[in-house]
């Protein structure tokens, strides 16, 4: 074994674990894909970038970073995962090729991917996610396009409008999914974290200063454009997500930020075959955890949004917790000890639940938006599968969603079912009765797209030991 614990993904959760277990004296190995720590609510600018508005995120993301520098932590960033093995084993490709690292526990803080419900005119260029704008705002101080919309549910609609006019852009609309009796309903809860609710109130102004018009109860009906977008049509949905009566509006755009929550990235749990559960308000398909973070299988612990949409106050908490158990289970913590810390963490999480489970609330699939989805509407874009390839290969016998996989070919793809997976498999719990039913997809490596050439290394074909031939 080359450490003690192996920490995957150094987002507030996973950072936080992983220094909270080395202080606590393991040997600890952070690896994340991204060149910076901070995950994506803080990620890092990139390296010399300098002159990008001061935010709340940008600073906790420097105190964070700090607080690693000065750890023992043995931070690996830059690490594509594509295998984790049992007991366990960690295969990432790096800046020098593949490398392996190993430990008897492993915590997988590896964060959550967005989630679009597909539209006709979804694919064309300009059509972007919401996570994936606040990569090129944050990190990268650009707006998506110069005049923008910006469409789907959740609190991501206010951050990347207010951080596209922060940055001088022209925001065109925002399209909310939710209605105005649904944020006033969330308010009380909303109001137990003031600092959250008074920065996002903060951004609304700002948004209503600018005169950004707001379509609440409102959907994308298509996106058009001859090769690349160039407006969209919206219509009035219900609380349900269905399309409602009423006018149809067209708004000129070359840039569309779309994302409708977000799914909790479970593959690695899943690859280690711990339990799942579903759990619509968390995002889909969670691990099944106790409540210090551990799994199912021996050892494997789970935090963040990964093992259920929570949001980063409870993220940074779950972290702190599960490497103190981690370091609890691995007998460098005492039980009164680890019980002096992980009662306070425990309240602290108790503490922000309302408010997690409020946006959370917001953020969740509503399967009549779904169910409205047309027959010729792209589901899988990696692979082309439309809706109507999904409904026809349910009629041909395919009743989960791995049996869909092998009779269409959806999930096949370089993204290998991270943009399709929930809307797929929503699709077919509409037939089969619920998404239990459906299941997901089975964890395998490669977790990431990764070039043979680069695990191959050095060997070549004049490599390989042929033996001599059998005398006759």
């Amino acid at each position: 074994m080359t450490h003690d614990l192996i920490v995957l993904g150094a987002g507030p959760a996973g950072a936080n674990a992983a220094i909270v277990a080395s202080q606590a004296g393991l040997k600890v190995a952070l690896l994340d894909e991204q060149d910076g720590a901070g995950g994506q609510v803080w990620r890092q600018p990139l390296p010399g970038l300098t002159g990008l508005p001061v935010s709340a995120e940008a600073r906790s993301g420097d105190a964070l970073r700090a607080k690693i520098s000065a750890s023992k932590v043995d931070l690996r960033l830059s690490r594509r995962i594509w295998s984790v093995g049992g007991s366990f084993r960690v295969d990432a490709l790096g800046p020098q090729g593949n490398e392996t690292v190993e430990a008897p526990s492993l915590i997988a803080a590896t964060g959550a991917h967005e989630r679009v419900v597909p539209f006709p005119g979804w694919t064309l260029p300009g059509v972007i996610g919401l996570a994936a704008a606040t990569v090129l705002i944050k990190s990268q101080g650009v707006t998506p396009g110069r005049k923008v919309v910006v469409a789907g549910c959740g609190p991501l609609l206010v951050t990347v409008a207010a951080g596209i006019l922060k940055l001088g852009g022209e925001v065109a609309g925002i399209v909310d999914l939710a209605g105005r009796r649904d944020w006033l309903a969330a308010l009380p809860s909303l109001a137990t974290q003031p600092e959250l609710l008074g920065r996002g109130l903060g951004w609304a102004l700002k948004i209503g200063a600018a005169r950004v018009p707001v379509y609440f109860s409102h959907a994308i009906r298509q996106a058009q454009g001859r090769h690349v977008l160039e407006r969209i049509v919206i219509a009035p949905v219900g609380r349900d997500g269905a399309y409602a009566s009423g006018s149809e509006i067209t708004l000129e755009t070359d840039a569309l930020c779309i994302g409708h929550g977000l799914v909790p990235g479970a593959e690695v749990t899943k690859l280690l075959r711990a339990e799942h559960r579903f759990d619509r308000l968390r995002g889909g398909f969670v691990p099944m955890l106790d409540a210090y973070g551990r799994t199912t299988v021996e050892r494997l612990f789970a935090c963040g949004d990964g093992a259920g949409l929570r949001g980063a106050i409870i993220a940074e908490q779950a972290g702190r917790l599960a490497g103190l158990t981690a370091a609890h289970d691995a007998g460098a913590v005492p039980a009164d000890r680890f019980a002096q810390i992980a009662d306070p963490i425990l309240a602290a999480i108790s503490r922000a639940r309302r408010f997690s489970d409020a946006m959370a609330g917001i953020m969740a699939l509503r399967p009549a938006q779904v169910a409205a989805i047309a027959p010729e509407t792209v589901i899988c874009r990696c692979e082309d599968v439309t809706r109507g390839e999904i409904d026809a290969a349910h009629e041909a016998g395919a009743h989960d969603l791995n049996q869909l996989k092998h009779f269409t070919r959806c999930g096949m793809g370089p993204c290998q079912g991270r943009m399709c997976g929930d809307v797929a498999a929503e699709l077919l719990a509409s037939k089969v009765g619920s998404r239990e039913r459906a299941g997901y997809w089975t964890g395998r490596p490669p977790l990431r797209p990764v070039p043979f050439d680069a695990l191959m290394g050095a060997f070549d074909y004049s490599d390989i030991p042929i033996p001599e031939p059998a005398p006759l």
